[in-house]
């Protein structure tokens, strides 16, 4: 069994695609996490303590760290995840985002760059890179369209920016020193084990306590949702079938107004738990004043992950968000576990302009 070196794979997003892999034997994974606030080794499960995962807690801006890995574990791919991801947390504080995800991200490159060129021909050819980045690289959409692998970078976010820095590494590499990399560019993710700063947990657990639903601005701010299971099934696909040098952009499908997202939680919370004093929980929303530079609209074209590689979400958003409020209310214990003293969902990304 191949083995594949994930990095962040404590987080939402790696932990996901960790299960998997170890759940349906796809390799042999090295998980390497920081755990920050956002990684926590409970998200990853019954992988946590199989034969086939090992754990390292390091962090990929350690050049020393990194070049032991590939030593030590000598993987046939790297699937890198490991990134601060919160817009609001980089509103607060950009330079951690410049280092994780820029200075981080080259580390992995040029160690891999190294480590690839002392491969016998055959690993060499078969080897992968893969990053995962975001659409928010993008910008924001008008009311019409979609993005595709081509559209031109237009970050708004100190986070946007930094992922952008990073996927322009990711292809300089492939295209100056020849590493196999593959990029991804995902559109929101929900479901299962996310931290409850992002909007979907965070709603979920607020409307459960009774707490308000702050909504930036108008409420009328679209993204397009994708399942965290449908999301890892793609990066699979990709690492598997993905051609080296190319751009895959995975969506959901599933366009939505943030206020409608929010509303869709409400009702969701209370058909499954009519007990709530508090009901009906749409009484909680509370527009609240918009966050500096806040995307108006991102929306996935996915066609060439579905031509190519055959790939199409299996949830809509009824069925995933429906999932995920269900597992929200029936692992209390992992939502407490993971909120550390200093985040108590209160709203942050409020610097001043």
């Amino acid at each position: 069994m191949q083995t594949i070196l994930v990095t962040g794979g404590a987080g939402f997003i790696g932990s996901c695609f960790v299960r998997q892999c170890i759940a349906e034997r796809f390799a042999r994974v090295v998980n390497v996490d920081k755990l920050t606030y956002a990684g926590n080794l409970d998200s990853l499960g019954p992988a946590l303590g199989d034969p086939g995962h090992v754990f390292v807690q390091a962090d990929i801006a350690d050049r020393a760290a990194v070049d032991g890995l590939f030593a030590e574990h000598r993987p046939a791919a790297v699937v890198h995840f490991a990134a601060e991801s919160h817009v609001d947390r980089s509103i607060d504080g950009p330079a951690e985002f410049l280092r994780t995800n820029v200075q981080g991200t080259f580390h992995l490159l040029d160690a891999a760059r190294h480590f690839v060129r002392g491969l016998p021909a055959a690993g060499r050819e078969a080897f992968r890179f893969l990053h995962v980045s975001t659409d928010e690289v993008y910008g924001s959409l008008g009311p019409a369209g979609r993005f595709t692998e081509t559209s031109p970078y237009d970050p708004s976010s100190p986070y946007a920016a930094s992922k952008a820095g990073a996927d322009h590494f990711a292809r300089a590499y492939h295209r100056t020193y020849g590493l196999p990399v593959i990029v991804t560019n995902c559109s929101n993710n929900y479901g299962p084990y996310q931290f409850p700063e992002k909007l979907i947990p965070l709603m979920i657990l607020n409307a459960i306590e009774g707490k308000p639903l702050p909504v930036y601005g108008d409420g009328g701010n679209v993204r397009d949702w994708l399942y965290v299971e449908d999301h890892c099934e793609a990066l699979r696909r990709v690492l598997l079938a993905g051609r080296a040098g190319q751009t895959y952009n995975i969506g959901g499908n599933c366009e939505q107004r943030n206020v409608d997202v929010v509303e869709t939680i409400c009702r969701v919370v209370d058909q499954r738990r009519p007990d709530l004093p508090h009901a009906p929980c749409r009484q909680l929303i509370r527009f609240v004043t918009d966050r500096p530079g806040h995307d108006r609209r991102y929306a996935i074209d996915a066609a060439k992950i579905e031509n190519e590689l055959g790939w199409r979400p299996a949830h809509d958003f009824e069925s995933g968000l429906g999932a995920t409020v269900a597992w929200y209310l029936e692992n209390p214990e992992w939502v407490e576990r993971v909120q550390s003293g200093k985040y108590r969902r209160e709203r942050l990304g409020l610097a001043e302009t």
